[in-house]
């Protein structure tokens, strides 16, 4: 049986289904050559060309990106520093006011001093004048009130002003004597 098969197919030839026809292979073929070409001398320069400009914009960016944070970078470190001095600065300028003000201090103080002792000095010298005029006038006083006192006990005018007031005077420094003598 298998003999007639084969015989069969040789009589007839039938056309096998999976090999096309000799037409369509030679068509195929022409059509992809002409696509084959213009694909390679239209289209893949095209886009050859558009990746290559693609490339280079992006190569340009990140070369921009990269020297952008190297200024960025720069300018950081630039105000680091500065920051740094305007710190150091204000420190020194803290420190200069902070001595400028102890200096101010210590001189009014000292001032405060000074013109404390002089107001001392002048009311210590006011005092003594207004206890020396008050001396002078008690002894005057003190002087004619004994001198009176002594008329009316003695009986007698005491006249003689110098040895009246040589009298009192004697009479107000035994006082004195005896007021120091007890402190």
């Amino acid at each position: 049986m298998s003999t007639a098969v084969i015989l069969a197919a040789e009589e007839g030839a039938t056309p096998n289904p999976l090999l096309p026809a000799t037409y369509d292979i030679v068509w195929s073929a022409v059509v992809f050559a002409i696509i084959l070409v213009a694909f390679w001398k239209v289209f893949l320069p095209k886009l050859q060309k558009l990746l290559d400009e693609r490339a280079e914009a992006i190569e340009g960016n990140i070369a921009k990106a990269d020297e952008a944070q190297a200024k960025a970078e720069a300018a950081l470190q630039e105000y680091t520093a500065q920051l740094a001095g305007a710190r150091q600065e204000a420190g020194e300028i803290r420190d200069a006011a902070r001595a400028d003000a102890a200096k101010i201090v210590a001189k009014a103080k000292d001032d405060a001093s000074v013109e404390a002792a002089r107001i001392a000095q002048s009311a210590q010298s006011q005092i003594e004048a207004e206890r020396q005029s008050a001396v002078v006038s008690l002894r005057k006083e003190v002087g004619t009130l004994a001198i009176d006192l002594a008329s009316g006990v003695v009986g007698e005018q005491l006249s003689d002003d110098a040895k009246a007031s040589a009298i009192v005077d004697r009479f107000l420094a035994d006082l004195e004597a005896s007021e120091k003598a007890k402190q």
